[in-house]
Parts: C-alpha cells; structure tokens; sequence
C-alpha cells in the first residue's frame, strides 16, 4: 500500500522577534524528532535555498522519496503532487485568502481524500477570524475572490490596506456594489459593440452628456463607476 505525503507550510523561515508565529526552522527539527529517519524521510524547501536546491528538495517530494515537505509559501503554485493528501498550514491567521486558497490546492489532486489543516494561536483578529471561516465555508475561489475584496477592500495607494485601486470611485463601493457595477459594466460593453457611435434614439443621452463632458478636461473618467 502506497503511503501518502504531506506538506507542512510555514509563514516564517526563522524565528522573528516582531511576529509571534510559527517559524520553518524550529518546526523542522520539531517534525524530523517526532518523525525520525530511515522511517520516514523530511525536506525543506523555501525561498533562501539556492534554485537549485529548492527544485531538487521539491522534486524528491513529487518523487515520493520525501514523505514530508516543510515548506513557505513556494509551494503554492507549480508543484503537483497527486499522492499528498494532507496540508497542514502552521499560523494560518498569517496569510491572506488567497494564499489559504492557493496553497489548499496543493492537496486533492489526486484520487484520495484530502484534508487541509488550519493551526492558528489563540490570539485572533476579527479580520482573522473571518477569513478562516470563509475558508472553512467554501472552496470555490470565485466565492473566496469576492469575500476577500469584502475583508480587505480594494485597498488605498499610500496606507497600509492590500494594493487596489489609487481611488476611491465617487457613486460606489466595490464592497458593497460588486453586482450592480457588473451590470453596468456589461451594459456598457453591449452599447459599445451594437451602438459605438451612439447614434440609435435611446443612446442619445448619452451622447448629449459625452459631449458636454468632452470640454471638460478635468474629468477623470476612471472615478466614475
């Protein structure tokens, strides 16, 4: 009977003074006692190793000969490993939604039943708490995309939100008006493929107001939702 793998992920390399998460390196000596060689056989891959180095520790992991792989977040997209069945994600509360997303992915692959677990302290944020239960509620990443713009916002240029939009639009809000603006937006995308020089009777509103707004060069286009 074939074994299957696991893969442990880290937000840290090595202990940092600033974060009170779980760290690569103390977590591998922890792993390799509890799991001692010639039984059961541990690699390490994260973003300090040379290129090298990190491909070879990945590839004796899609090769079986590695049953563990403690691991950063360099696992998250290119590695395919159909017999990993267990992903076990140390301080959770660190990554974003679509980190959590993205390194879930990693398991299931295969034809087994996979399990993906989330370790978190017990001190938690409510912007935390919220973000693993959404991942705890769903897998469909389309669901997860929207949830996070809900959690974290479109962002702003010089503070300490996501990257997003440099604006904020002036007639919405991308949390709060997601389905409307999509609506608009395929609207708009239908009168530009059937009436781009809005010439048809209904279109001529907005014919009359593109023209009124043209001589006014301060009009920034890309605020108006």
């Amino acid at each position: 009977m074939t074994k299957r793998q696991i893969y442990i992920v880290y937000p840290l390399i090595t202990e940092s003074e600033h974060f009170d998460y779980k760290d690569l390196e103390d977590g591998y000596e922890s792993i390799v006692r509890a799991f001692p060689s010639p039984k059961y056989t541990v690699g390490v891959a994260h973003g300090k190793m040379k290129t090298e180095e990190k491909e070879k520790s990945m590839q004796l992991f899609v090769k079986g000969t590695y049953q563990i792989l403690i691991a950063t977040t360099v696992i998250e997209v290119g590695v395919d490993v159909p017999n990993a069945s267990v992903m076990i994600i140390e301080s959770a509360e660190k990554f974003g939604l679509s980190q959590l997303h993205q390194l879930r992915g990693r398991v299931g692959r295969g034809a087994y039943q996979s399990y993906c677990i989330l370790m978190t302290s017990f001190k938690l944020t409510n912007d935390a708490k919220k973000r693993l239960k959404i991942m705890t509620e769903t897998n469909d990443g389309f669901k997860i995309a929207e949830e996070d713009l809900k959690v974290r916002g479109s962002g702003n240029l010089d503070g300490t939100e996501q990257s997003g939009l440099p604006f904020q639009l002036k007639i919405s809000n991308l949390r709060e008006d997601g389905e409307i603006l999509e609506r608009a937006r395929k609207e708009a995308k239908i009168i530009l493929e059937t009436d781009k020089n809005l010439v048809n009777p209904e279109n001529e509103i907005l014919l009359e107001y593109l023209k009124k707004e043209e001589k006014n060069k301060k009009t920034k286009w890309g605020k108006i939702s």
